[in-house]
C-alpha cells in the first residue's frame, strides 16, 4: 500500500474558452483526496474534441481510484506505473472505437496529463502536449516534453525555440488517447518538498504566456493557489486567448499545523 503522504493539498482547477472559441474542449479533474489531478485537451474540433476530453478525465478519475483503493482493501502493494499505463492504454482504445463507429466524433481525441501524489513522490503520465510544471523555491521546472512536430524540430536542433513557438504546424500532436489504436504514454515519477506547487495546463496557457511569466505569475500568487490559477488564466486572455485555456494549481503543505490550512485543501493517505 502506498504510505501516508506528509502533506496536504491546497488546489484549485479553473478552466475558460478563451477570447476566440465559442467551445471549450478542455476537460479537468480531481480526486484530491487520493492526490489525483487530471486535465485533458479535446482535439477534433465541434464537440467531438469536448466529448473526449470529458470521456478521458471521467474514466481515468474512476479507474484509478478503483486501482488504489482495492490495493488498499487487499493490502496489496500499489504500482503506480502499471496503473497509469494500462489504464490510459485503455481509455484510448475506447475513444478510438466511439470515433470510428460514429460520424459525428470521427476524429477526436484528446491529449492528457496526470499528476498523482503518491507518499512523499509525484508521479506524472502524459500524452501530447498538456504540461506539467513544478515551482520549487522560486524556479519553475517543466516536467514533462511535449509529444508534437514542433518539439521533435527542437529537440533535432532543426529549430530554435522562437522559431517553434511560431511553426504553421507547431499544434500537431504526435501521441493522444484516441488518435490510433495504439498510444504509448509517458510516466515518470519525481520527489516533492512542502512548498512545492505544481501547475498543470493546457497549450491555450503556453501558447500565449512564457514560462518566465508563468513563473512570475504563481511567485505573485502563492500561497493562494486559486489567485495564482485566476493569474494565469488572466494572462492568456489579456494575450490573446485565442485557445482554450485550463490550470490546476497544486501547493504541497506540511501537515500536522506545519502550515495553515486554506480553503479547499484536503489530506491524502
Amino acid at each position: 500500500m502506498a504510505a501516508a503522504t506528509p502533506f496536504t493539498l491546497d488546489y484549485a482547477l479553473l478552466s475558460h474558452p478563451g477570447q476566440l472559441r465559442p467551445l471549450n474542449e478542455d476537460a479537468i479533474g480531481a480526486r484530491p483526496d487520493l492526490g489525483l489531478f487530471i486535465l485533458c485537451d479535446g482535439l477534433g474540433g465541434y464537440n467531438a474534441g469536448e466529448i473526449a476530453a470529458t470521456m478521458a478525465v471521467s474514466s481515468l478519475l474512476s479507474l484509478l481510484a478503483g486501482d488504489f483503493e482495492q490495493a488498499q482493501a487487499e493490502g496489496a502493494p500499489f504500482d503506480a506505473r502499471r496503473a497509469l499505463i494500462e489504464r490510459m492504454v485503455e481509455i484510448n482504445g475506447t475513444i478510438a472505437r466511439a470515433a470510428a463507429n460514429s460520424a459525428a466524433f470521427e476524429g477526436m481525441a484528446t491529449t492528457v496529463v496526470v499528476a498523482w501524489v503518491l507518499g512523499d513522490r509525484l508521479w506524472v503520465a502524459h500524452a501530447g502536449d498538456s504540461r506539467l510544471y513544478r515551482f520549487r523555491e522560486g524556479v519553475l521546472e517543466g516536467l514533462t516534453r511535449d509529444h508534437s512536430f514542433s518539439q521533435e524540430l527542437l529537440d533535432a536542433g532543426m529549430v530554435t525555440e522562437e522559431e517553434a513557438r511560431v511553426l504553421p504546424s507547431k499544434n500537431l500532436v504526435t501521441r493522444a488517447l484516441g488518435a490510433t489504436g495504439d498510444v504509448e504514454p509517458e510516466v515518470h515519477d519525481f520527489p516533492l518538498r512542502v512548498g512545492d506547487v505544481l501547475m498543470l495546463c493546457s497549450d491555450g496557457l503556453t501558447e500565449m504566456v512564457d514560462d518566465a511569466q508563468i513563473a512570475s505569475a504563481i511567485f505573485a500568487s502563492v500561497p493562494d493557489v486559486q489567485r495564482a490559477a485566476q493569474r494565469l488564466v488572466d494572462l492568456a486572455n489579456a494575450a490573446g486567448g485565442r485557445d482554450n485555456v485550463s490550470v490546476i494549481v497544486v501547493r504541497l503543505a506540511g501537515r500536522k499545523g506545519l502550515e495553515p490550512r486554506r480553503a479547499r485543501s484536503a489530506d491524502v493517505t
